[in-house]
């Protein structure tokens, strides 16, 4: 059984997390449709207790309270506990090996990996290495990591062949991770593996920072064949993972 009055504050909460400019009460209760009586009484509580603030334009913002309890959540998280579902439900939909990695000194570590029924040959396993600029999952990274760190990895790291597709021209990487970011999802296309073609999209969490990639991948004959599917499926659960990290996608993003 649900109360109405926490499920009114948990929406208020959403509502401005999404607004970070604040919105009058006005505009909370009609966005919510909720009656404007009821929802200013909701505010005032909020308000009173810190988890609302007011800023200078006279609007209600999320207040101070509210900070360590986000901080607190995040650090209970367990991305790839958080993402098994989405991971599995991927590989499902596909029939083809999902991956899950995050970053760490520069290089790319597999967190997680799930088989298909017609699993193929990769020497990618959780808790595996790889470099960024020569994986899917470590180019979405590179796409929308932010410009300082971006610059800063292109400026220190030698872009070595690893097979005869990977890039090794500097300025042809940064115009393919312009067009990653752009389109929203990153592509290997046996750069780090022979015959292995590999989509892969970011995680982002509440600041909208990325904390880790998902990836499809198999032979680059029979990806191709259903191409159009994965990219749909692979963009729309990475979406559902960034949700659970309290990333709130912007209209028209």
């Amino acid at each position: 059984m649900s109360v109405k009055s926490a499920e009114r504050v948990l929406r208020i909460f959403e509502l401005l997390s999404a607004n970070i400019d604040g919105m009058t009460i006005k505009e909370i209760s009609e966005t919510l449709q909720l009656p404007q009586s009821s929802t200013s009484g909701l505010i005032k509580t909020l308000l009173n207790e810190n988890y609302l603030s007011v800023n200078q334009q006279n609007h209600f913002i999320l207040g101070p309270k509210l900070i360590p309890v986000g901080n607190a959540a995040m650090e209970s998280l367990d991305i790839s506990s958080l993402g098994h579902s989405s991971l599995k439900e991927l590989m499902e939909l596909i029939e083809e090996t999902v991956f899950m990695a995050v970053l760490a000194d520069q290089e790319l570590v597999y967190v997680a990996k799930i088989d298909s029924n017609r699993s193929i040959r990769t020497s990618a396993y959780p808790g595996g290495q790889k470099p960024l600029y020569c994986t899917g999952l470590g180019k979405a990274y590179l796409a929308f990591m932010n410009e300082a760190d971006r610059a800063d990895y292109l400026n220190t790291i030698e872009l070595k062949p690893i097979t005869k597709q990977t890039i090794t021209d500097k300025e042809k990487l940064e115009e393919k991770l312009q067009e990653y970011k752009q389109q929203g999802y990153s592509i290997d296309n046996e750069e780090n593996e022979d015959g292995l073609y590999c989509l892969a999209a970011p995680i982002f969490d509440m600041k909208g920072a990325i904390q880790a990639a998902i990836s499809v991948a198999g032979p680059k004959e029979r990806m191709l064949r259903q191409e159009d599917s994965i990219i749909k499926h692979l963009k729309q659960k990475a979406n559902d993972i960034s949700a659970k990290l309290g990333y709130v996608r912007k209209e028209g993003v």
